[in-house]
């Protein structure tokens, strides 16, 4: 087991703010703290493991907001840049007739100013037990090559990789270089995370038969494809295991896939890297049990579970 104090997972991504529509008009919203890597730094804290999150803000009242909330929910800063002048970016997301969230435009007013790896404090990587990152920055030149170093370096290192794609179109350009720029780094990690309808846009499938196979060619370690309320298949060394998950009635699936993560890389830091088809099937029962939690509760953020939960 590791200790958690000496140790921590590591978390690089945007801050985000969720400007979410209050009802169907889609006039007024209310303010969250949001982004798939700011979901897991806090869904790992609420669970007993301890965070640090890689993210640069400013000193408007925003930033302030996002930073105060993340402190409250234990997740680390130490390593987080403060830049006067950047702005935290926030996503509007509206209801549809269905009570259906939408990401329905994004705003970021400095959009040049990120996280470069000169100014990055080193010990971050070497008390890492994992490192986790998502798509959501890699659109970004300056954020990609962020990245990028922070991967080679941690890979001199025992820490595990982990990938979650976390596709958001509206963000890229063309899909075209949205899949190029994620399957680049298929080579480099241990972990990925990936959502059916991910599959099939990444390898160009219909089906989830051809996309396994087709990122067979890949090689990479630990493949898992989670599908809902149906669970999760992890694919290892060839072989493809489901994991089920047991029905849940949904009331909203936002962050539910970040719960999982969060569940997944607890495990991960506090006992240490599966070694066995046995003990991945465990840690992902593990977080799938965690995602449906989520599912039964409104929002993101304030949806992810705490240990409590799990006996509730």
């Amino acid at each position: 087991m590791i200790h958690s104090q000496n140790k921590h997972v590591l978390i690089f991504g945007d801050a985000f703010v969720d400007y979410i529509a209050e009802d169907q008009t889609n006039k007024q919203f209310t303010k969250f703290l949001g982004g798939a890597t700011v979901n897991v730094a806090a869904g790992i804290s609420r669970l007993g493991a301890f965070s640090s999150f890689i993210t640069i803000t400013g000193d408007d009242e925003t930033s302030k907001f996002v930073r105060d909330e993340l402190a409250s929910e234990g997740v680390d800063l130490s390593y987080a840049k403060i830049v006067p002048e950047k702005r935290v970016s926030g996503v509007y997301v509206h209801l549809t007739d269905t009570n259906d969230r939408i990401f329905h435009a994004y705003v970021d007013e400095t959009p040049h100013i990120q996280v470069e790896f000169s100014t990055l404090d080193k010990e971050a990587f070497h008390k890492a037990s994992v490192f986790h990152f998502c798509s959501g920055t890699l659109f970004h030149k300056v954020a990609l090559q962020t990245t990028t170093q922070i991967v080679a370096a941690v890979k001199e290192l025992d820490v595990l990789l982990s990938f979650d794609a976390n596709i958001r179109p509206l963000r890229w350009e063309s899909e075209k270089n949205c899949r190029e720029t994620i399957i680049s780094f298929f080579d480099h990690i241990d972990l990925l995370k990936l959502t059916e309808d991910e599959l099939f846009f990444l390898m160009e499938t219909k089906t989830l038969e051809e996309g396994i196979q087709k990122l067979r060619g890949y090689h990479i370690p630990t493949v898992l494809i989670t599908v809902g309320d149906r669970g999760t298949y992890v694919v290892m060394n060839g072989e493809v295991t489901h994991v089920p998950v047991k029905k849940v009635e949904p009331v909203d699936t936002t962050g539910a896939g970040d719960a999982f993560m969060a569940g997944l890389l607890r495990e991960i830091h506090l006992k240490g890297k599966p070694k066995t088809t046995g003990e991945w099937i465990e840690y992902i029962s593990f977080g799938n049990k965690l995602g449906a939690i989520c599912a039964t509760k409104f929002g993101a953020l304030t949806a992810m579970p705490r240990l409590e939960d799990l006996y509730e």
